[in-house]
């Protein structure tokens, strides 16, 4: 059986690129990410891996945070970012033995590939591959994840900050990494395509006592919106820049100079930002992006939205830092559509203080 028809047969309901949109009950699977854990098929993000001596050295170069500075098998996230410091790219890199794996967003694979491809120079000692046509990905999020990550690999009960180890699931290679969560601890597992279905059902198994379920791409949405994560296409865009978007833990002021730096080093030194990342919670459905007022004057942007299968509806948005105030009522309009969104806090990671312009 292949993996598509094992999904199938539990009940997916595929998208044109083949990943589960949901299994049937989307409220069943938002509760078990709430309260237990999700399994999902993420395979239409990115993959990629950078082998050769010089591959840390190229990511250093091009983007946000400090790469060098990361062990074997450790991880970390970092933006790519273009000359004004505008967001192209959000990735996590893992420093392997042998290779740096890059865990891109959604259907940014390709693209990535080329535009690192793009900037190796002559001298340059690194080659770039997409994994994702002989890989899959899947998706392990929840509070129960970690014990069940450790239930089919005991190898990963060691594994407690953001990293990856190469272990085996069902007698199939798979690298595991443990990354930002949407909830309770998130981790990656990277495994062969031709064996995909083995690790996905083994995975499910091993889960069924913890409460484990499988899940699609509508519920993992509701979930970052809910959590106030920066999506790709949405607020990871070159619209904003990463810390407008709450990336500011994904920033290394310390580090020598990349692409984009010196917007971002003046931002961060004048202590000004003139927008910031905030959630809300909506008192209709109203499609993203989605102009935000007050008192007619336009503040901001609705740049996500979901309506969560437990009946609220909550969103992201990048307003002017003097209306990110929380309980601040906003008009969200989009067309003949509006709704009021109600600040409940800012998002993301913040610094200490945060100066208003």
């Amino acid at each position: 059986m292949t993996l598509t028809d094992s999904l199938r047969q539990r009940g997916a309901v595929l998208a044109g690129d083949g990943i589960p949109l949901h299994y049937g009950d989307q409220a069943a699977e938002f509760t078990a990410a709430l309260n237990a854990a999700i399994l999902m098929d993420r395979s239409h993000e990115g993959r990629l891996s950078l082998r050769g001596p010089d591959r840390l050295a190229l990511v250093q170069r091009m983007s946000t945070n400090d790469m060098l500075a990361l062990a074997v098998d450790e991880a970390a996230p970092t933006i790519f970012t273009n000359p004004i410091g505008r967001i192209l790219d959000r990735v996590t890199l893992v420093n392997r033995a042998e290779d740096a794996l890059l865990l891109a967003g959604p259907g940014r694979g390709e693209a990535l590939r080329a535009y690192l491809q793009r900037h190796i120079f002559f001298t340059d000692q690194v080659q770039v591959a997409d994994l994702a046509p002989n890989t899959r990905h899947f998706v392990l999020a929840g509070p129960q994840a970690a014990a069940i990550a450790v239930a089919l690999a005991p190898a990963l009960a060691g594994l407690d900050g953001f990293g990856g180890s190469a272990v085996e699931i069902a007698d199939v290679p798979v690298y595991a990494v443990r990354v930002k969560p949407l909830r309770g601890s998130q981790w990656s597992l990277i495994v062969p395509g031709e064996t995909a279905e083995a690790v996905f059902e083994a995975a499910l198994a091993t889960g069924e006592s913890f409460g484990l379920l499988p899940a699609g791409s509508l519920v993992y949405n509701a979930l970052r919106i809910r959590a106030g994560i920066p999506g790709t296409g949405r607020e990871l865009s070159t619209d904003y820049i990463p810390l407008e978007v709450g990336l500011w833990d994904e920033v290394s002021f310390r580090k020598g100079c990349y692409t984009g730096q010196e917007i971002i080093a003046r931002m961060e030194s004048r202590g000004k930002l003139a927008k910031t990342i905030v959630q809300v919670t909506l008192d209709r459905p109203i499609e993203a992006p989605a102009a935000l007022k007050l008192d007619g004057r336009e503040v901001g942007t609705l740049t996500s939205s979901a309506a969560t299968p437990d009946g609220s509806v909550c969103g992201i948005a990048v307003v002017k830092v003097t209306s990110a105030l929380p309980g601040a009522v906003l008009q969200a309009v989009r067309e003949n559509t509006t709704a009021d969104a109600t600040i409940t806090g800012l998002a993301g990671v913040q610094p200490g203080g945060l100066a208003q312009e």
